[in-house]
């Protein structure tokens, strides 16, 4: 088993016929140690924030956060009488990526984890196709 990168607190790893991803609480099954990430405290729930913390989401073929690689198309925060919901809409490199729905359920977790998020919701959608272009220049 190789380890291809270590992003966000998920690791992809190459082993037998492909890439894996493993989560952050299975990070001892590599021989790492397990972190449980603290609940951002304070503040508003934002687009700024929520984009913030997708940015520690990573395709686990390319070492490049979910952000600038432009996938995110639309964020919206809607107060809640307990917080905040908030709903993504994102999509794939390629319409064939296995990995999708992984990667939507590590943006809803890191979405979850802001302090003041009561609910997420992350669409994969596909109008308009990605290409390259989206990718941003940072």
């Amino acid at each position: 088993v190789d380890i291809t990168h270590a992003l966000g607190g998920t690791y992809t790893i190459r082993a037998g016929s492909g890439l894996f991803r493993v989560n952050p609480g299975d990070a001892d099954a590599l021989g790492k140690e397990v972190v449980q990430s603290a609940e951002e405290q304070g503040g508003d729930v934002t687009t700024e924030r929520v984009h913030e913390a997708l940015k520690n989401v990573y395709d686990p073929e390319i070492p490049v956060n979910i952000v600038d690689l432009g996938l995110v198309y639309d964020t919206a925060v809607e107060p809640t009488d307990d917080g905040a919901k908030v709903d993504v809409k994102m999509t794939l490199t390629a319409q064939g990526c296995g990995m999708g729905p992984s990667i939507a359920a590590d943006a809803q977790n890191k979405i979850l984890a802001l302090g003041g998020v009561e609910e997420a919701d992350v669409e994969i959608v596909w109008d308009p196709p990605w290409h390259q272009s989206m990718i941003s220049e940072e």
